[in-house]
């Protein structure tokens, strides 16, 4: 048949799990279909949606290719009208979601440990209870570390449960204002964003790259908090160290609850290899999941990328997956660490970040911004450099090692009780650590 054969076109340019997971659940619908309309259904509206968005051009394209003809692609569950090239089909009216959400995105996918899970169980909790609890909800934390999932768990919930949800990267909903401004149509971008049940914001650090996109995200915060909707948000920040942004919206992000993700600890990023390698059928041994843990780093989604590129290169070279070969295979998404990293690179990286002299750092000063920047870099240096405490003391001006430890006490008391002072003190780590 015709439609098999394209199909199988399809299943040679995606993966496996791809054709597994969402292609084989779509059947063709002859009743429906003509030379200008190829209609297929879906078990249900999530992949639907899912499909017509990331498949529904190829599949038009194959169907070129093997006719000459280019239909038109529609994916659907037969419980709405489809809107074809030549007819409108005779059945009920589909309720369309303004969302594009990922269906592998689920709290049940989510791979819980002590790093995220305040994080897991308060988006629980607001998607369970739109509107009603942690409104707004803001997720924060460094790339890679679980913040879309989480996000799009939320949304992809919701929408089990009837809500209209709308989910846009800060990128898209800049680019959609931006065009509803130049077509007059502003009236129609309101409709969207303002009547929702639940509007979920990615990476919203970047608006502020727009003040202009600042001001209606402000009114429409306002207006669907005000109709009790839910609004999440993830940043790679906490609403303080955002720059570039108003005041009166980062105090809005600030009305519900702030809830972070730090880098996963190695016994979850253990669980989280070993639950993507088993959702994609790769065959992973306990030694090369151990390597890819410890060797890594802590970003999620690049440690995913190179489950996949093994996968891949094994596949295409038809050879077994051993260690040897994975670790050929990521030599190069290896992130090389600086070493021998010195008490100056520290005094000198925190003097900056923090606009102090490093010659101020070391004097005795007991100015309040000074006395901080030097416990912070007291603090690292006992992290990042192998000198001992008498050395630090030393080095510091300080007494002796009982005044390090004192230093190192009252920043880890800081970091345990401010998640903005524990932000900034990881951004320190980072870029000391990270090797250009």
């Amino acid at each position: 048949m015709l439609v098999d054969e394209i199909l199988e076109l399809l299943g040679q340019e995606i993966s496996k799990n791809e054709m597994e997971n969402y292609i084989s659940q779509i059947k063709f619908n002859e009743k429906f279909s003509n030379e200008e309309n190829a209609v297929f259904t879906a078990p249900n509206e999530l992949i639907a949606k899912f499909i017509q968005t990331r498949y529904s051009a190829k599949i038009a394209n194959l169907f070129e290719v093997k006719t000459g003809i280019k239909p038109a692609v529609k994916i659907t569950t037969l419980k709405g009208k489809i809107q074809t090239k030549t007819k409108d089909v005779d059945i009920k009216q589909i309720r369309t979601q303004s969302s594009l959400l990922n269906p592998s995105y689920t709290f049940d996918t989510f791979v819980v440990g002590d790093s995220n899970q305040f994080a897991y169980i308060s988006s629980k909790q607001a998607a369970t209870n739109p509107g009603k609890v942690y409104n707004p909800l803001f997720i924060y934390g460094s790339t890679g570390l679980g913040k879309t999932h989480l996000l799009q768990s939320v949304g992809n919930y919701c929408l089990e449960q009837g809500k209209t949800v709308i989910y846009v990267t800060s990128e898209q909903f800049m680019s959609d204002f931006m065009r509803n401004v130049e077509n007059h149509t502003m009236n129609k971008f309101k409709e969207k964003y303002r009547n929702c049940d639940v509007l979920l914001i990615d990476d919203v650090q970047f608006f502020h790259k727009s003040e202009k996109t600042q001001e209606e995200f402000f009114h429409t915060f306002n207006e669907i908090h005000a109709k009790k909707g839910q609004i999440v948000m993830t940043s790679d920040k906490p609403p303080k160290m955002l720059k570039g942004f108003e005041e009166r919206l980062k105090s809005r992000f600030e009305w519900g609850l702030m809830a972070d993700i730090t880098p996963p600890e190695l016994d979850t990023k253990i669980r989280i290899i070993k639950a993507k390698s088993e959702f994609d059928g790769i065959n992973l041994s306990s030694d090369i999941i151990e390597y890819i843990a410890t060797n890594m780093g802590d970003n999620i989604r690049e440690i995913e990328s190179a489950i996949i590129n093994i996968n891949a290169f094994a596949n295409i070279m038809r050879q077994e997956i051993t260690l040897e070969f994975a670790k050929n295979v990521i030599k190069d998404q290896i992130k090389e660490k600086k070493e021998n990293i010195s008490l100056e690179n520290i005094i000198e990286s925190v003097g900056h970040e923090m606009n102090i002299k490093p010659s101020d750092i070391k004097s005795k000063s007991r100015t309040k911004g000074i006395v901080e920047a030097r416990r912070i870099c007291i603090y690292l240096a006992k992290t990042l450099t192998p000198n001992s405490m008498p050395q630090l003391a030393t080095h510091f001006g300080l007494k002796d090692h009982s005044a390090v430890s004192h230093n190192i006490k009252k920043i880890n008391e800081l970091i345990n009780s401010d998640d903005y002072f524990k932000a900034r003190v990881e951004e320190l780590k980072n870029k000391i650590t990270s090797k250009e």
